[in-house]
């Protein structure tokens, strides 16, 4: 039995791909360089076998996470790093970086508009619950985008306030329809935020961003990244997990948050993880090629049969996501399932929307995937709600991604 794809399809597929020579060079470039920088840090911190052995219990003297936190903190650039397998997401780390730099009376900004639909929650903005920094006496504000990009006379004038402590740069578009931030534009931001406000701490969203570029918001004036290790940097391996990058100071109060004051990083068993998470990262540079392969495949075949995109085919990237405008819930809903139908696992499931925890409206999200909700691995997933709009990401392979592609835009056109 082989996949049933119809010729029409295929041939579609085989004129996108013929047309995306110059795009997918400049992916691999990247891909080369940062497997150098990966390569490099496992050389010069001595990686041996006997750091994948895990650790049980309290996990103290686990020689292996000490050693990825290093590792982490030099492909970024930085004086230290926490990488657990406890963070149960990305939002769960993001919470803890943003607990760890704030206290009660300080006043936390959002750059780029209201954060991704998760942290509504956390900063307090919506109420989901108790446990807020509001409820623990944060203050938040956000400075709204001009043009649908950073407003960066506002975030100066948000910024300058001194009881701003952090402000929280989102490098992803979330579910919102402005471009993924550059990092030589999160640099710009941070130039302007440190003018403003020397003492505030930029905390920078850093999911689906690592390894696209062959720098890090670290590298340019971010005192802290945080992301998940089943999207980008996990590699495809990594069973679960998150990790914060930057100021020790900042990472150190994370800790304490993510476990108690006076133990911080000190403990959190491995539970025989490690080799996942080494190896995971070992691989993300490619991974994350394939990826974005994968995002600008869909891309120009959508554009070839007439569908709006965002980022368009041909541009330089800067995340793994790939909008895709559908205008119909009737649309949205057959290109998930076409996804689906691509997946490797779970492959025989039609999903529906549904009321996902954290979100604001009902959502679709179609993912086959070795590892639950892991975004580094083809998915699609969408807010039912106008414009209709799919987000689409991952694929762990660039052969395994066009195959998905090609059965959604199958489903889609009812062949």
């Amino acid at each position: 039995m082989t996949l049933q794809i119809k010729d029409r399809v295929k041939s579609l597929g085989a004129q996108a791909q013929r047309q995306l020579t110059e795009e997918f060079a400049r992916i691999d470039a990247a891909a080369e360089e940062n497997t150098a920088r990966v390569l490099s840090a496992f050389q010069k911190h001595r990686v041996a076998d006997g750091y994948f052995a895990g650790t049980t219990g309290y996990g103290y003297d686990d020689l292996g996470r000490e050693k990825l936190d290093e590792i982490y903190a030099d492909l970024f650039g930085t004086e230290a790093a926490l990488v657990r397998i406890q963070f149960v997401n990305g939002t769960h780390a993001i919470a803890c970086a943003l607990f760890g730099a704030l206290k009660a009376g300080d006043v936390l900004v959002s750059a780029v508009g209201a954060p991704y639909d998760t942290l509504l929650g956390v900063v307090g903005a919506v109420d989901k619950g108790p446990g807020s920094l509001r409820d623990y006496g944060v203050t938040y504000r956000q400075v709204e985008l001009r043009d649908n990009r950073p407003d960066l006379e506002g975030i100066a004038k948000a910024a300058g306030d001194p009881q701003v402590k952090a402000v929280l740069i989102q490098r992803s578009r979330g579910y919102s329809t402005r471009a993924s931030l550059s990092v030589a534009e999160i640099g710009e931001m941070c130039a302007v935020i440190k003018s403003a406000n020397p003492n505030a701490a930029i905390l920078v969203d850093n999911c689906y961003g690592e390894f696209v570029e062959t720098l890090e918001p670290t590298h340019v004036g971010a005192d802290l990244v945080v992301g998940s290790l089943i999207k980008n940097p996990g590699g495809g391996l990594a069973p679960t997990g998150g990790y914060i990058a930057g100021r020790r100071d900042l990472v150190e109060g994370a800790a304490m948050r993510l476990t108690v004051p006076g133990i911080g990083g000190e403990c959190g068993c491995t539970l025989g993880q490690n080799r996942l998470l080494y190896q995971g990262l070992f691989l993300a540079p490619h991974t994350v090629a394939q990826a974005v392969k994968t995002a600008v495949f869909a891309a120009k075949v959508m554009e070839l049969l007439g569908y709006e995109t965002e980022p368009h085919s041909s541009a330089v990237r800067h995340d793994i996501i790939q909008m895709i405008h559908m205008k119909v819930p009737e649309a949205l809903k057959k290109f998930c399932k076409g996804i689906q139908f691509g997946a490797p696992v779970d492959s025989y499931v039609t999903p529906e929307p549904w009321d996902m925890p954290g979100y604001d409206c009902q959502v679709i999200m179609a993912a086959g995937a070795f590892v639950q909700g892991a975004s580094i691995e083809l998915s699609a997933d969408a807010p039912m709600r106008e414009p209709y709009t799919v987000y689409l990401q991952g694929g762990l392979t660039f052969e395994s991604g066009k195959l998905g592609v090609l059965l959604a835009v199958q489903e889609l056109l009812g062949e």
